[in-house]
């Protein structure tokens, strides 16, 4: 009859590497944890895990966010960014508390350019 060990054995808790993708920078992946102690039976594996396509590979895929709106856009740079805060972190990853994202702001109608430059008007 097998019994269980109590939480108090000498074997750590999993600690996992970040999710590496087989290709490129995202899609399907592993990651190793490991875990030491001298009652664990078993202190290395591999588990597979699954980078969205979408994500920036800075943050990493184990680090969600709570991302605000795009702001507007930079006209030197041609660029528009946005803030996260984290949300959570999974398998106790280590995330940044806040990150920024920048993308390419697309195509302007001149127009509405125009009309932001100008401002409010004077009454």
């Amino acid at each position: 009859m097998e019994w269980k060990k109590d939480r108090k054995s000498d074997c750590g808790e999993w600690q996992w590497s970040v999710c590496v993708a087989n290709e490129g920078d995202c899609g399907l992946g592993t990651r190793e944890g490991t875990r030491t102690g001298t009652d664990c039976k078993q202190t290395i594996k591999t588990q597979r895990c699954k980078i969205p396509c979408n994500w920036k590979k800075q943050f990493g895929g184990e680090c969600k966010f709570d991302f605000q709106a795009w702001g507007e856009c930079d006209l030197v740079t041609g660029k528009k960014n946005r803030t996260g805060v984290l949300k959570r972190a999974l398998m106790d990853a280590t995330c940044p508390n806040t990150v920024s994202a920048t993308k390419p702001c697309g195509k302007i109608p001149k127009t509405k350019l125009q009309g932001r430059l100008r401002g409010t008007p004077l009454s």
